[in-house]
């Protein structure tokens, strides 16, 4: 499967490390042109670096002439929207992946921290839209990602406040693919199952022994509490930017309003 996107320029959201980071690098590696976002100047500037590297024949996944763009700005705030905006004013590939996650028992999570999930993991995504979908509309081609979670639909007990958000964001999803119908722009979700970054790790060590080596770590966590994976480990980032690559090119054509699953089976339904 070739995909090819040279002359796209794309915008990552949270793409200073992780899941994002990987969705920036596999999108260069088909060439398009990608803005890398994170909150500060610094944190964007050594991601653009680390991800060149990568791109230019010095790392793996090399894709020479591979172009970054530096990003920064809160998209949570006005200023920081604008700031992001005056860097990009344009994109066609959009993928929304700022998220913040944590386990909080339910009853300790107070009204501030519900809003706080509301305003970073949904309503953060659909200030991004508002920006970018009129142009995408108007030159007739575009692409919307939301990057959600297994845990929109599968809510963990010890963190229903990520999961109320990540559940939102379906609906978020669906109903912009709706306002976009019939102009060129797909609009998706992409459905993340549980995925190893840093945060994860840290995340994994707060319900399992810290003493534990990772690997063994990493096993006591799915067998405890994601005991629903089919793959019976933790996704590789790499892995869910495949997905996204895909859905971000002309080969996708046909696929709006979905909600497209790499969660290594751990959502326990035979529809998507």
């Amino acid at each position: 499967m070739l995909i090819d996107l040279t002359g796209k320029t794309a915008l990552v959201t949270g793409s200073t490390q992780g899941i994002g980071a990987a969705i920036a690098a596999g999108l260069a590696r088909a060439g398009a042109r990608v803005g890398v976002n994170g909150r500060s100047k610094e944190s964007v500037d050594a991601a653009v670096g680390r991800l060149g590297g990568e791109q230019s024949g010095t790392g793996p996944g090399a894709a020479p002439g591979a172009a970054f763009v530096a990003a920064p700005g809160d998209i949570t705030a006005d200023d920081g929207l604008a700031q992001v905006l005056d860097a990009l004013p344009q994109v066609d590939i959009l993928v929304n992946n700022l998220g913040i996650f944590g386990a909080r028992p339910a009853l300790d999570i107070d009204d501030a921290e519900w809003r706080r999930y509301f305003d970073v993991n949904v309503l953060a995504a659909v200030r991004m839209i508002r920006a970018y979908l009129p142009g995408m509309k108007e030159r007739g081609w575009g692409r919307i990602q939301n990057i959600a979670s297994d845990s929109a639909v599968v809510i963990p007990a010890e963190m229903i406040h990520y999961g109320m958000s990540k559940t939102a964001l379906l609906a978020v999803s669906r109903g912009f693919a709706k306002e976009a119908a019939g102009t060129g722009v797909t609009v998706n979700s992409v459905i993340a199952g549980p995925t190893h970054t840093g945060g994860v790790e840290d995340f994994v060590y707060e319900l399992v022994d810290r003493d534990l080596p990772w690997d063994e770590a990493q096993r006591e966590f799915m067998r405890l509490h994601r005991p629903q994976s089919l793959i019976q480990r933790l996704i590789e980032p790499e892995e869910i930017a495949h997905m996204v690559v895909y859905l971000s090119s002309p080969l996708a054509s046909a696929t709006t309003g979905g909600a497209i699953r790499v969660d290594g089976g751990y959502v326990d339904s035979i529809v998507p």
